[in-house]
């Protein structure tokens, strides 16, 4: 239907409606498949039938979604179909890495790819919407929800919102594979206080401008459908109801004509949050600030009209937001095709065979080794004796982390069945060791420790349970538990080659000893569907690694927040000088920093080459650097290109990422890492948090990490001054 026949059905439905009709358009309830939040009493199919419900999140399936369309359409006064919606944050049921791994490749086709595969599988199963991508920039580990984010960096996550968007709205072949997707959560949910799940933010403009906001931008200018505000304030603001970001700035300035959905009971919520005294004044205060669905809270169905009785909002403004669900629905397909997506054959139990072997390809390039001393990996696979040792050793279910709705335990591959599959003339022994994180058994531990005497090769399997990652699960000191600890001591003692092999959803405090005592270290956090497998191509020698972290990872927890771009300051770092900045008990900067991660080969970087020193604000600098394969294996090398402006309005980070590439070279051939830079991507937010570009000379620098001492540098002369 072209848009003025659809634009003439959706104003006819408008005038149609009654009051409690359109506010059922601007309510979402939750089903029964899986709870993220508190459950509104009452009887879903009873409200459906009176028109009060406008979609349905947390249940999937082709009995469930058909009788719930069927109800919608056959049993309602006007006939309105559901939309349905789920979080399908990485994967639906071929579960891939988690955010946070899965950034770690810097691969955006890969990115898009998972996105399109997972919106594959979920509108097979009626799933017409996620609440993806998850684009709140992280710098503290404590924050549980830091693995659904793609890292500390805000290039890295604009680029990842990219990639998302696209992979889940407009790649599918097939527009009934294409699902909607709902950046969230708006904004600098990430920087919440103390790491504390639903705390407050407090945050500078510039921190807003300059590290929270962009990757929304990036969302919105891809065409993401939809926006979730967090659950937290900014500077006192709740975002629920902040007109100065959700209208003024997200609708009228970017421009963004779709959907605004609250999160789960965030407009109730209001009112414990102390801006609101009643549902009629959280209500209102949600619906002028531009939200236009209220999930799970009531406030709209029970605050509206008494809003309305009191003068505090008109019909109008609750038009604007139902002619906006309406659009929606009618973009979605539903009102042609209310049963979109579904077929006569769903996944089935074993998923869908291509997308496992994507899953897999997925892990691996997600999977980042950062210490492999005297090349211990990859391990022979001709009879050696192998000990899997640890609580995550055999915990295939965990690998698949928080928010894999439909994913199904059995059928994830662990790090054990993978070394047996992968090494199938080794002799491959398991022990736990010990539990997740509870007391130690003495004769568990005593197994674990003839287990590794008895072994050539000892891979230490530590980390953490899923339902201790994701929402609500802050940690104050993310580390391993003391019971991990004393297993990992008393195998390290062993004298046997350890590889600590770390599962987990955030970067953890590791002791000094066990880093040291370890002679190989590979970062796995949660790698999904197939992270076994994965896994044993990776320290097997069937794929060489090639992740990089996104996210440092801290020496100690005082250090939180660490990352590669901190400012310069007055007093800067100095060993030499105890009056600059510093830590008497630990170093100023990370144990791994942004970027690092190692391979199996060796690159040699050449010299930054630029096509021009001198350059406009209007013009686009072309950078190249020769990259080498020194060694005996071919291999991914990820380059990143940072700036630094030297002297600016206001002091600016040390490195700012630009860009990233990937090159694969054979052994022995030379690659060109090659960069189309526009200079206007040098500017920064000025005093007006404009964007604005001052004369001078700018650092272009590239490399393998952030690790400056590594960098190869080249400076550019920028010679007009750039403004928005």
């Amino acid at each position: 239907m072209d848009g003025g026949m659809a634009g003439d059905r959706i104003e006819a439905l408008i005038a149609e409606m009654t009051l409690a009709e359109k506010l059922g358009q601007l309510s979402m309830l939750a089903a029964s498949l899986v709870v993220t939040g508190p459950v509104l009493p009452g009887d879903p199919v009873d409200l459906m039938r009176k028109g009060r419900v406008g979609g349905i999140l947390n249940t999937w399936g082709h009995d469930e979604i058909r009788e719930a369309q069927r109800v919608a359409v056959e049993e309602t006064r006007l006939k309105i179909p559901l939309y349905f919606a789920v979080d399908v944050l990485h994967g639906h049921r071929t579960i891939h890495p988690i955010p946070l791994a899965e950034a770690c490749a810097f691969d955006r086709d890969l990115w898009l790819r998972t996105a399109r595969e997972s919106a594959d599988e979920a509108t097979r199963d009626g799933i017409q919407m996620t609440f993806a991508p998850m684009l709140d920039v992280c710098r503290d580990p404590r924050w549980g929800r830091i693995s659904e984010c793609a890292g500390e960096d805000a290039y890295v996550n604009c680029e990842y919102a990219r990639a998302k968007v696209r992979g889940f709205q407009f790649d599918a072949k097939d527009p009934q594979r294409r699902m909607f997707g709902v950046a969230k959560h708006f904004v600098a949910y990430g920087a919440v206080t103390a790491g504390r799940d639903y705390a407050e933010v407090d945050v500078s403009r510039r921190a807003l401008h300059e590290v929270y906001l962009p990757p929304f931008k990036a969302a919105v200018e891809e065409g993401v459908a939809g926006i979730m505000p967090s659950f937290t304030d900014v500077a006192g603001i709740a975002m629920t109801a902040h007109r100065g970001l959700l209208r003024d700035l997200l609708r009228i300035k970017w421009g963004f004509k779709g959907i605004v959905i609250s999160d789960y009971n965030a407009i109730g919520e209001l009112i414990p949050h102390g801006v609101a005294h009643d549902m009629a004044e959280a209500a209102t205060l949600a619906l002028k600030a531009g939200i236009d669905i209220d999930m799970m809270s009531g406030a709209y169905e029970d605050g509206l009209p008494v809003a309305l009785e009191r003068g505090l909002v008109t019909m109008d403004e609750i038009d604007t937001a139902v002619r906006r669900v309406l659009h929606m629905k009618e973009a979605m397909g539903l009102f042609e095709n209310p049963l979109r997506g579904l077929e006569k054959i769903s996944p089935g139990p074993d998923t869908i065979p291509e997308h496992r072997v994507s899953a897999r390809d997925a892990a691996r390039r997600s999977l980042v080794l950062v210490k492999n001393e005297g090349d211990l990996l990859p391990v022979s696979k001709n009879g050696s004796n192998i000990a899997a040792i640890g609580p995550l050793a055999d915990k295939p279910g965990e690998m698949m982390g928080p928010w894999c709705m439909a994913g199904e335990e059995k059928e994830a591959i662990g790090f054990l069945q993978g070394l047996r599959e992968g090494f199938p003339d080794c002799t491959v022994q398991h022990a736990r060791g010990c539990p997740t994180d509870d007391a130690i058994d003495p004769g568990e531990l005593a197994l674990a420790i003839e287990t590794a005497r008895e072994s050539d090769v000892v891979f230490l399997c530590l980390g953490e349970d899923r339902q201790h990652c994701g929402e609500a699960a802050s940690r104050t000191l993310p580390r391993p538990p003391a019971c991990q600890m004393e297993l990992a001591r008393a195998i390290i003692a062993t004298g046997k080659p350890v590889v600590l092999v770390i599962a987990t959803s955030r970067p953890w405090i590791l002791p000094d000893w066990m880093v040291d005592g370890a002679r190989s270290v590979v970062i796995a956090m949660f790698g999904g569907t197939e992270a076994g497998r994965a896994f044993a191509d990776v320290v097997g020698g069937e794929w060489n690694p090639s992740a990089r972290l996104c996210i440092s990872w801290p020496y100690r927890v005082g250090q939180i927040p660490v990352h590669y771009g901190m400012r310069n300051t007055g007093r800067p770092h100095d060993p030499n000088n105890g009056f600059s900045t510093n830590f008497l008990d630990a170093p100023i900067g990370p144990r791994w920093v942004f970027g690092d991660g190692l391979s199996y080969t060796n690159f040699e970087l050449g010299e930054l080459r630029i096509d021009k020193t001198i350059a406009g604000a209007s013009d686009i600098v072309h950078v190249e650097m020769a990259v080498t394969n020194a060694g005996g294996r071919a291999g991914e090398a990820t380059i990143f290109l940072f700036a630094h402006d030297p002297v600016a309005l206001v002091t600016r980070p040390m490195l700012e990422l630009k860009d990233f590439a990937k090159l694969l070279i054979e052994p022995g051939e030379t690659r060109t890492a090659a960069f189309a830079l526009p200079v206007s991507r040098l500017a920064y937010p000025g005093f007006d948090m404009e964007p604005r570009l001052d004369d001078g000379r700018i650092n272009i620098l590239a490399g393998t990490s952030a690790r400056r001492e590594n960098l190869k540098s080249v400076s550019l002369e920028v010679q007009q001054r750039m403004t928005a």
